[in-house]
């Protein structure tokens, strides 16, 4: 069983946009109180509440006039964010002591108060009706205000009986209403044997190269200049304003970003999957140096670039993708991947084993190419992809003797905006 996500949003008139921040205001402030009762019990006993003595301690001792004031259900919820969060500290703080993780972790820290946080309603207490899905409220606001619910219309290509939980989402002064539901697994007739490596950068998003002599290039120069636009055009509105300046105009920016960055990740997570399932190949390697987001450090400008570029949520969604058909994901670190030469065969060494005296037998004559030691030119990020996959070749027993120069020198070209003018690449549902 696999999950998927959808995003609708929102145009609520006054009355359902008052319900809409009233609901969401009072998530933070539960989020707020939860975090502060978890601050308090670890400073006087050095332990954190479990997330049924969250539910115990606010909704039945103290009865928490911002978790009564929400329905049960979805106070539970918001609560077990907090407990999950305190456990996550937990799991970092023994990672220091084994020497997995480097940086010291900070307690969960309070929300700023009067924002809104986004709250959570299982599918167990929203009911459908005459195409309507009823949301709860609490009993207080039964009280205060005389109503029980609100009511947002149902999707039409959407079953209500998959419905796992619904998200009401405040998000550049707009409301959205996610819904995570449960998708079937599709059975496809693949090859595990047959495997796509994929290599990710800035000007080509995603280098794909596999073990049956086939390659393409996902284009991110349209994105990179989406985001440069977006950037420009923040900096200028925020000029000679004060720190911490927000407007409409702001937010209707970045909300429109923020789509284009979401369609960008499904088309070419699509790109890939159907790729996989039109050539029948079973396994991908993504290449991936886990915290390299974080720690980037290639100059302000392509940091800047190489940041605001959703590839992390790409690789989750191709994760996903692959989970729902059936196919293998496998994540593995990429060092080395740019330098070698494949076709020269050289020793491909993990990060921090390089072997004293290492050197690659080719050279990364440019950007885009690379020259192997009896002068055969391909493309750089094409011969990186294909290392990616010699990095777990030997575990999972990939044969790339099929893999030519040819396939490495010519990738086909990939524009996520105009994807009808090239079908052969793509394949299957848009």
């Amino acid at each position: 069983m696999s999950y998927g996500c959808q995003q609708i949003l929102i145009s609520p008139d006054k009355e359902l946009k008052a319900l809409l921040e009233f609901v969401c205001a009072e998530a933070n402030n539960l989020i707020n109180c939860g975090i502060y009762y978890s601050r308090q019990f670890y400073f006087k006993t050095g332990k954190f509440p479990s997330k049924v003595d969250l539910h115990k301690q606010l909704g039945t001792i103290q009865q928490n006039k911002h978790y009564q004031a929400l329905y049960s259900d979805t106070a539970q919820q918001i609560l077990t964010g907090v407990a999950e969060s305190f456990k996550s500290f937990v799991g970092l703080l023994k990672g220091i002591k084994k020497g997995t993780v480097t940086q010291k972790p900070r307690l969960p820290d309070y929300r700023k108060s009067g924002g809104m946080a986004f709250a959570t309603f299982t599918g167990r207490s929203i009911k459908l009706k005459d195409g309507m899905l009823r949301f709860p409220l609490g009993s207080l606001v039964k009280t205060w205000f005389g109503i029980d619910a609100f009511y947002l219309p149902m999707p039409s290509n959407l079953d209500f009986k998959a419905i796992r939980e619904i998200r009401i989402l405040p998000r550049n002064r707009q409301f959205y209403a996610e819904f995570v539901y449960r998708i079937e697994l599709s059975v496809v007739e693949v090859d595990k044997s047959k495997v796509l490596g994929i290599d990710h950068g800035i000007d080509n998003w995603l280098t794909c190269v596999s073990n049956i002599d086939t390659s393409f290039i996902v284009d991110g120069l349209h994105l990179k200049s989406l985001n440069q636009w977006y950037n420009k055009t923040i900096a200028k509105i925020k000029e000679g304003k004060a720190q911490g300046f927000w407007s409409n105009r702001l937010a209707a920016i970045t909300e429109k970003r923020n789509r284009q960055m979401r369609d960008a990740v499904n088309k070419a997570a699509r790109i890939v999957i159907n790729h996989c399932i039109n050539n029948k190949i079973g396994s991908i390697v993504f290449g991936w140096n886990t915290g390299q987001k974080d720690s980037a450090n290639m100059g302000g400008k392509t940091n800047q670039k190489f940041v605001q570029i959703p590839t992390a949520k790409l690789k989750d969604r191709i994760a996903q993708l692959c989970e729902q058909y059936g196919i293998d994901f496998i994540e593995t670190e990429e060092s080395y991947t740019s330098k070698i030469s494949f076709l020269d065969n050289d020793v491909l060494p993990t990060f921090g084993a390089k072997p004293e005296g290492w050197k690659s037998s080719g050279t990364r004559i440019t950007r885009g190419q690379f020259k192997t030691s009896t002068g055969i030119k391909i493309n750089a990020d094409c011969n990186g992809a294909v290392n990616i996959i010699r990095k777990v070749a030997a575990i999972f027993k990939f044969d790339l003797s099929k893999v030519s120069s040819g396939v490495l020198s010519t990738p086909k070209k990939v524009l996520l905006w105009t994807l009808q003018k090239s079908p052969s690449i793509y394949g299957g549902e848009a």
